[in-house]
C-alpha cells in the first residue's frame, strides 16, 4: 500500500474521534497544494502527500486549542508541534499526530525561475526523483534536488519526531550535522556589507506580516509589537528602520524556539530571505546552550529556563 493510501486509511480510522484533521489538498492549480481541513471521509479522499506539501499545518494548532485535532506532519512540521507542546500552547491529549517520511518539498521560487511563468500550469506529477510540470502545453522535467527548498538539503529530520501513527519507511538524514555554512559565509562579510545587504532587503518589505502569520511559533497575536499602540514600539511608516526593527524583534522572539520550517521565508511575497535571520540566532543558541528547538518534547527552551552559570558561557572570564 502506498504512503498516501496508508495515511488516508489511518485518518479515516480515527476520524470519528476527532473534530477535524489538517493536511494538504488540491489548490487553485496542480502546482499549489493548500492546507486541507478534513471533517468527513469525502474530505480525506482529497488528501495529498509529497513535495507539493509546502505549508506547515502546525501553524493552526494554537488557534484550535480545546478541540480534538488530527494533524499530518512532515519532519519539520513535527518539530513545530514539539515546540508548541513544550511551551504548553497545545495539549498532547487533544492531538492525534499522523507522520510519514518526507523526501523534501519544492521551493516555488526555484520552480518559477525554471519555468518562467507559473500562470499556465496544466498538470504536475512526481516521477521518481523528478517533478514533471506541464505548463502552456510544454512539459518540464525538474529534478527535485534542484527545485527543493534549501532547508531540505540540510534536513536531518525527514521523519516525524513525534507521532501517534507513522506510515511508510523511515528516511536517512540528508546530512549528519548542520554546519551552518551559509550563516558563516554571511558572517565572513564586513559589518558594513552585512548592514547594506539587509537594508536592501528590507526596502522590499511591504509590511504584510505574512512572515509573522505563517510562523507556527509566533503567538503574540493581539499583542504583537507590530500593531500595538500602547506601547508604540514600531511606527507604521514605509521606512527601512521600522521594517528592520520588526524583523529583529521577530527573530529575537524566535531565538531558541524556531524549528527552521521556513514558513516565514516561503510566505514572503517579495522573497526576502528571512530564514537566514532565524538560522543566525539558532547558531548562537546552539553554541551558547547546546540546544536545538523542537527535537525533545521534555526539554525546556533555554530562554525559558535559568542557571546561575551556563556551561558554555564564560561569564567570569569577561
Amino acid at each position: 500500500m502506498s504512503v498516501i493510501d496508508e495515511l488516508k486509511s489511518a485518518i479515516k480510522a480515527k476520524l470519528s474521534e476527532l473534530d477535524l484533521v489538517i493536511g494538504w489538498g488540491p489548490g487553485f492549480d496542480p502546482l499549489h497544494a493548500t492546507p486541507l481541513f478534513m471533517r468527513c471521509e469525502k474530505d480525506v479522499d482529497k488528501l495529498l502527500w509529497g513535495p507539493l506539501n509546502v505549508h506547515n499545518p502546525a501553524t493552526y494548532l494554537p488557534g484550535l486549542k480545546g478541540k480534538k485535532v488530527g494533524v499530518v506532519v512532515k519532519g519539520c512540521d513535527s518539530r513545530s508541534v514539539i515546540e508548541l507542546l513544550q511551551e504548553k500552547l497545545v495539549k498532547r491529549e487533544e492531538l492525534v499526530i499522523f507522520g510519514a517520511p518526507c523526501a523534501g518539498v519544492i521551493d516555488m521560487g526555484k520552480v518559477r525561475r525554471a519555468l518562467g511563468d507559473l500562470d499556465k500550469v496544466n498538470a504536475v506529477s512526481i516521477e521518481g526523483d523528478n517533478v514533471v510540470v506541464t505548463a502552456g502545453g510544454k512539459q518540464h522535467t525538474l529534478p527535485l534536488a534542484e527545485v527543493a527548498a534549501d532547508k531540505c538539503g540540510r534536513c536531518r529530520y525527514h521523519n516525524a519526531l513525534i507521532s501517534d501513527v507513522f506510515v511508510g519507511e523511515h528516511l536517512p538524514p540528508s546530512v549528519e550535522q548542520d554546519d551552518y555554512a551559509d550563516v558563516e559565509a554571511f558572517e565572513s562579510q564586513s559589518l558594513e556589507e552585512r548592514n547594506a545587504y539587509w537594508k536592501r532587503e528590507m526596502q522590499r518589505c511591504i509590511r504584510c506580516y505574512a512572515c509573522r502569520n505563517a510562523c507556527p511559533l509566533c503567538v503574540c497575536r493581539d499583542h504583537c509589537i507590530a500593531q500595538s499602540r500602547d506601547p508604540h514600539w514600531i511606527g507604521q511608516g514605509d521606512n527601512v528602520g521600522d521594517k528592520w526593527m520588526f524583523q529583529m524583534i521577530h527573530a529575537q522572539h524566535l531565538a531558541g524556539r524556531c524549528t527552521e520550517c521556513g514558513e516565514c521565508q516561503r510566505a514572503c511575497p517579495v522573497g526576502i530571505p528571512l530564514l537566514a535571520l532565524k538560522r543566525k540566532l539558532n547558531k548562537e543558541i546552539k553554541e551558547l546552550f547546546d540546544y536545538e528547538a523542537g527535537v525533545d518534547p521534555n526539554a525546556c527552551p533555554p530562554l525559558q529556563s535559568f542557571k546561575v552559570e551556563e556551561e558554555h558561557i564564560n561569564e567570569r572570564g569577561w
